[in-house]
C-alpha cells in the first residue's frame, strides 16, 4: 500500500464519486481522508455511516469538509499524506497536481472533457440518435462523459437532428422525485448561468436553436434541453464543456475532418462513435484521442473496467483492477541466500 490518500471529490455525482476512490483506496490497504463537495455532504456523510456501521477500525476513513483551498492545502503538504487522488474541473487539477508536484506525491487526475460524437456515413442516424440524445441529458448533462459535440456526416444529418430533437422534446423535466420526470435540474444557479451565456454566445454567432435555449419558468434550476445547429466552430460550446443539457449538431463531409475536429481540443476524457464498418471501427478506436471511447452506444464509466483521460483530462485510472495501481508502491526485492 502506498500509504495515507487525500482524496477530493465533487458533487455531481455524491455517492459514486465517494466510493469510487474510498473502495479502491481500501482495497489496496491504504487509509484515506477524504474531502466531499461541500453543495452536497449528506450523501458522503451517510455512506462514511455505513463503514462505521459496519465496523471499520477508526482513522482508516475520514471525512472533511471546509473552504476547499484551505482543506487541500493542508492535505497535500501534510507529511502524512502519500497520494493525492482527485476528481473535478480542469482548473482546479493543475492547481492540485502542482501542489502535490511541488512535494513529489503521486496523484489520480480525472479531470473535464469535451466528448465528441462520431456519427459516421454508414451509421442509423435514427438509433444513433437516440442512444446519443439519453447520453446527453443524463444527470442534465452533468456528466464529465456527457457527450457534448455531435459531429454527424451531412448525408445523416437532417435525419439525426430530427430524431434528436424528438427524443429531446420527450424529456420530461421537473422534480426527480416526482413521477414521470426523466430529467431533474442544474445544481446551482452557477451552472443556469453557464448555460444562458453558451447559448446566447452561439446564437450571436448564427447558431439555430432547434429546441429549447432557455431557463423554464419555474422554481428550481431547471433548464430546458436544448438542441443547436448551424454551430459555427469558434462558438464557445465549440471549445468549453458545456457541463449541461445542450447539445450542439455539427455535420462533416469526410472522416478525417471529424477526426481533426474531434481531437483540436486539448481534452481527451471521453469520446464516441457510430458505423456499421468493423474497419471504420478500428480507425476510430486508433485515432481518437480519448480514454474511454464508446462505439455504437454513448455508455461511460463502468466499475469493472478502467477509466481515465488522456491530456488535459487527467492521468492515472479508476475501474477495474487498473484503480489499484494508484495506491500501490511496486517494490523490486533482490534477496541473495546467505551462504
Amino acid at each position: 500500500p502506498a500509504g495515507p490518500v487525500a482524496a477530493f471529490v465533487p458533487w455531481n455525482f455524491p455517492a459514486g464519486g465517494p466510493m469510487r476512490k474510498i473502495s479502491s483506496a481500501l482495497s489496496a490497504g491504504c487509509s484515506i481522508v477524504i474531502k466531499a463537495s461541500e453543495e452536497t455532504p449528506a450523501t458522503a456523510a451517510a455512506l462514511v455511516g455505513c463503514f462505521e456501521d459496519a465496523g471499520l477500525p477508526a482513522g482508516v476513513l475520514n471525512l472533511v469538509f471546509g473552504e476547499p483551498a484551505d482543506v487541500s492545502a493542508q492535505l497535500i503538504g501534510s507529511p502524512v499524506t502519500r497520494v493525492v487522488a482527485f476528481t473535478g474541473s480542469v482548473p482546479v487539477g493543475k492547481l492540485l497536481a502542482a501542489a502535490a508536484g511541488k512535494v513529489m506525491k503521486p496523484s489520480l487526475m480525472e479531470l473535464g472533457g469535451h466528448a465528441p460524437v462520431i456519427v459516421c456515413s454508414d451509421a442509423d442516424p435514427a438509433v444513433a440518435a437516440r442512444r446519443a440524445a439519453q447520453a446527453k441529458f443524463a444527470n442534465a448533462g452533468q456528466v464529465c462523459t456527457s457527450p457534448s459535440r455531435f459531429l454527424v456526416h451531412e448525408s445523416l444529418v437532417e435525419d439525426f437532428t430530427a430524431e434528436f430533437v424528438k427524443a429531446a422534446e420527450a424529456i420530461v423535466v421537473g422534480d426527480g422525485l416526482a413521477e414521470g420526470t426523466t430529467m431533474g435540474p442544474l445544481a446551482n444557479e452557477r451552472r443556469l448561468r453557464a448555460m444562458r451565456r453558451l447559448t446566447a454566445d452561439a446564437v450571436n454567432r448564427g447558431a439555430t436553436v432547434r429546441t429549447g435555449g432557455e431557463r423554464l419558468d419555474r422554481a428550481g434550476y431547471f433548464f430546458a434541453p436544448t438542441v443547436l445547429t448551424d454551430v459555427p466552430a469558434d462558438a464557445d460550446l465549440m471549445r468549453e464543456e458545456p457541463f449541461g443539457p445542450i447539445a450542439p449538431i455539427v455535420p462533416f463531409t469526410d472522416l478525417d475532418e471529424a477526426l481533426a475536429t474531434a481531437n483540436e481540443l486539448p481534452y481527451g476524457l471521453a469520446a464516441y462513435g457510430f458505423t456499421e464498418s468493423a474497419a471504420t471501427a478500428e480507425r476510430l478506436v486508433r485515432e481518437l484521442e480519448a480514454g474511454i471511447l464508446s462505439l455504437n452506444h454513448c455508455g461511460g464509466s463502468v466499475s469493472e473496467a478502467p477509466s481515465g483521460g488522456v491530456k488535459e483530462s487527467g492521468h492515472g485510472r479508476e475501474g477495474g483492477p487498473e484503480a489499484l495501481d494508484a495506491y500501490l508502491v511496486t517494490k523490486r526485492v533482490s534477496h541473495l541466500l546467505a551462504g
